[in-house]
């Protein structure tokens, strides 16, 4: 069992799903490049732990996610004397639109919940090899269930979760598998439902490129 503290930022402008990497990158600007946690990189290098700062859309607002240590350094953003920003040559309006913050308790309990997944990026280079010899739907869908389970513990190893039980993962739909670009790079973003004995947090990332806005959670509604 691990208590963990998410603070979820909201803010009064309009952006596009694609405008997350520059929405992020002004923030880092303005919190300061030095403060690693905005970014996740560590002397040049990419720092592979989980992103405890993520940048989402929330209802087409820019929102900014902290776990953890992020919900203690997000204050390198908001001691600025500005905060607005500026995004595709605009500028937006970063007043405000929800904070909240709470405490989970994470653990693997005896009942389980449905979600979605939104643009999860599962496959790297080698396992999209795998995935497309396997041929088998059924097979494939187990292969995307396992590597949704690998993405559920790198999140609990990111929050310092010791997992003391068995995960279990089910796919309940898979609805589409869109062409997106992470860094400039065309990948699979798959949108699917499933099941999980995990209670996970609305609007964490799981899978890559989740500090981009990609592999979005959310507990869908009975």
């Amino acid at each position: 069992m691990k208590k963990i503290r998410l603070l979820n930022i909201s803010f009064n402008a309009l952006i596009k799903s694609y405008e997350i990497p520059a929405f992020r990158g002004a923030i880092i600007e303005k919190a300061g490049k030095n403060n690693e946690l905005f970014h996740n990189h560590k002397d040049d290098q990419f720092n592979y732990r989980y992103p405890l700062i993520q940048y989402k859309t929330i209802a087409q607002k820019p929102a900014i996610l902290c776990i953890e240590e992020g919900v203690d350094e997000i204050h390198h953003y908001f001691q600025s004397r500005e905060w607005n920003i500026e995004v595709s040559g605009r500028k937006l309006d970063m007043s405000i639109n929800q904070m909240n913050l709470n405490t989970f308790t994470m653990q693997v309990w005896d009942k389980s919940w449905d979600y979605s997944l939104r643009n999860w990026i599962a496959l790297n280079q080698k396992n999209y090899k795998k995935y497309q010899e396997i041929g088998d739907e059924n097979k494939q869908m187990k292969f995307l269930e396992d590597l949704l389970t690998g993405n559920i513990l790198s999140f609990a190893k990111g929050i310092g979760w010791n997992v003391d039980r068995t995960i279990e993962v089910k796919i309940k739909e898979l609805h589409n598998i869109n062409k997106v670009k992470l860094k400039g790079t065309p990948v699979l973003g798959f949108n699917l439902d499933f099941q999980t004995n995990v209670f996970l947090p609305n609007h964490i990332g799981l899978g890559k490129g989740v500090s981009h806005g990609y592999g979005v959670v959310k507990m869908k509604k009975k």
